[in-house]
C-alpha cells in the first residue's frame, strides 16, 4: 500500500513537471539576458576605472538605461564583471531556478503540514505552478537578480524568526542594501512587533551600506546624493511592464506625467490598509498571508515595480490554498477560485500575449485598462481581500476551548495573590 502510494505520487509529480516543461516553453519568450547584460557592462566599466553611475546604454524604447542599484549591490556583483560572459550567464540562471525551488520548498511547508503529504511531493506538485507565472518567466529571460532577493527574505520570515535566530532579519537587512525596496519589510517585522529581528535588519542594511561607502565612496556619493534622485534613470513610468500604483497612473495621464499628490496618497492609504492587514496575519500565526500582503504592497506602492518584481503571487496563492483546507464546501469553492484565478492571470501577465507599443498615449478604453493593469488591479484585490486573522495556530483540546455542561468548571474564590481580581476558573483536567 505503502509503496503504491509512492508510486502514484512519483508518476503524478512526473507528469506535473514534464507537462509544466511544454508549457514553459510555449510561454517562455527569451530577451538574451538583457538586464543581466547591462548590469555586467556597467561592472566593467566600472572594474576598468570609470565611474559607475556614469554607465549608460543607448536604448530605442528609453533612451538610455543605466546602472540602478545601489553601491553594496555592485560590490556583490563586481564578479560578474571578471568571470566570461557564459560563466556569468550560467551563474544566474541557474542561482535563480535554485532560488526559486529553495523558495518553494519554504512556501509550501505549512500545504504539506495541513495535507499531511510529503514536502517532496509538495514541492514537486508546486515547481510547474511558480515556473509557469510571468514574473518568474520574465525574471530568467531578462536574468534579473530579484529571486536572490526574495531567497534572503523568506529565509527570515520562514525560517529564522520561527526558529528565533539571533540572525533573524539579517536576510531582509542585506537585500534592502541591495534592492532599496525590501526596505518595506522592515516596516512589517515592526508593525508585528518582531523589534529584534527589525533592529538587526536595519542594523544590517546599515552596516552593508557603509561598508560599500567605505569600499566605493565615489560610486556611493553618486548614488545617494545624485543616482537615486533622478527618476529618468529609471526608464518610463507608463510602459507596461510597470505594474504599481504609479505606473497605472502614468498609463492614465500618458504623455503627461500623473498627479503626484495623488499617487502618494493612494500609496500611503495602500501603505497603511497592507501593512494593517499583514500584522492581523501574523498575530493569527499566518506568516505567509502576511509576508505576502507586505510584499504584493511594496511593489504597489514603488515608483517602478517591473513584472519580474512581482514574484509575491506565489505565496499569496499558497495562502488561499492553505485557507482552504478545513473550511466549509462554499468557503472552498471561493477561495479555490481565487487561487485559480491568481494563477491565471498571472501566467497571462501583461505583456507575454499583446505587444502594447511604445508611444506614449493615454488608456483609450476599459478593456485595455484592465489588461495593461492586470497585475496592479490583481495586487490590489488581494491586498485588502485575501483572508487574515484566521488562526493557524495548534489547535487547543476541547476542554481548553470551551465550557459546556459536559465540561464542568470548577470556580474558586479570588486570588490570594491578587486581592479583587475576581474569581479564579479552572477547567477540569488541568493540572
Amino acid at each position: 500500500m505503502l509503496m503504491s502510494t509512492l508510486i502514484r505520487r512519483l508518476a503524478t509529480v512526473a507528469v506535473a513537471l514534464v507537462a509544466g516543461w511544454f508549457a514553459w516553453r510555449w510561454l517562455f519568450h527569451p530577451q538574451h539576458l538583457f538586464d543581466l547584460r547591462i548590469y555586467i557592462s556597467a561592472e566593467k566599466f566600472w572594474l576598468a576605472g570609470h565611474e559607475l553611475y556614469d554607465y549608460a546604454q543607448p536604448d530605442a524604447l528609453q533612451g538610455s538605461l543605466y546602472f540602478t542599484y545601489p553601491p553594496f549591490a555592485a560590490l556583490l556583483l563586481a564578479p560578474l564583471g571578471m568571470l566570461p560572459l557564459g560563466a556569468s550567464f550560467a551563474v544566474v540562471t541557474l542561482g535563480t531556478i535554485a532560488c526559486v525551488g529553495l523558495t518553494t520548498w519554504w512556501v509550501t511547508a505549512p500545504l504539506a503540514r495541513r495535507l499531511s503529504i510529503p514536502r517532496w511531493y509538495a514541492l514537486g506538485l508546486a515547481l510547474p505552478v511558480v515556473f509557469l507565472i510571468e514574473p518568474i518567466r520574465t525574471t530568467l529571460a531578462f536574468g534579473q537578480i530579484n529571486m536572490f532577493l526574495v531567497a534572503l527574505i523568506l529565509l527570515d520570515l520562514l525560517v529564522l524568526v520561527p526558529r528565533g535566530s539571533r540572525f533573524a532579519g539579517i536576510g531582509i537587512g542585506l537585500a534592502t542594501a541591495i534592492k532599496l525596496t525590501p526596505g518595506l519589510f522592515i516596516v512589517y517585522l515592526l508593525v508585528t512587533r518582531r523589534f529584534r529581528e527589525a533592529a538587526v535588519a536595519a542594523g544590517t542594511a546599515a552596516g552593508a551600506t557603509l561598508l560599500a561607502a567605505l569600499v566605493a565612496p565615489n560610486a556611493s556619493r553618486d548614488f545617494w546624493l545624485s543616482a537615486l534622485w533622478d527618476t529618468s534613470r529609471v526608464g518610463r513610468t507608463d510602459y507596461t511592464a510597470n505594474q504599481s500604483i504609479n505606473g497605472l497612473l502614468s498609463r492614465l495621464a500618458a504623455p503627461d506625467a500623473p498627479d503626484q499628490k495623488l499617487w502618494l496618497g493612494l500609496a500611503l492609504v495602500v501603505t497603511v490598509l497592507g501593512l494593517w492587514r499583514a500584522a492581523i496575519a501574523v498575530r493569527a500565526g499566518d506568516e505567509l498571508t502576511g509576508l505576502a500582503i507586505a510584499g504584493l504592497t511594496a511593489g504597489l506602492i514603488s515608483p517602478i515595480t517591473w513584472v519580474h518584481h512581482m514574484y509575491w503571487f506565489v505565496p499569496a496563492i499558497a495562502a488561499l490554498v492553505l485557507a482552504m483546507v478545513g473550511g466549509d464546501p462554499a468557503r472552498r469553492l471561493w477561495l479555490g477560485a481565487g487561487a485559480l484565478a491568481t494563477w491565471l492571470i498571472a501566467v497571462y501577465g501583461v505583456d507575454t500575449f499583446i505587444d502594447w507599443g511604445v508611444a506614449q498615449r493615454p488608456t483609450p478604453g476599459m478593456r485595455e485598462f484592465l489588461l495593461r493593469n492586470a497585475l496592479v488591479l490583481l495586487s490590489l484585490v488581494l491586498v485588502m481581500l485575501i483572508p487574515v486573522g484566521e488562526s493557524l495556530l495548534p489547535r487547543r483540546t476541547r476542554t481548553e476551548e470551551q465550557v459546556t455542561d459536559e465540561h464542568q468548571v470548577e470556580v474558586h474564590g479570588e486570588s490570594e495573590d491578587r486581592p479583587g481580581s475576581g474569581p479564579i476558573v479552572r477547567y477540569v483536567g488541568e493540572a
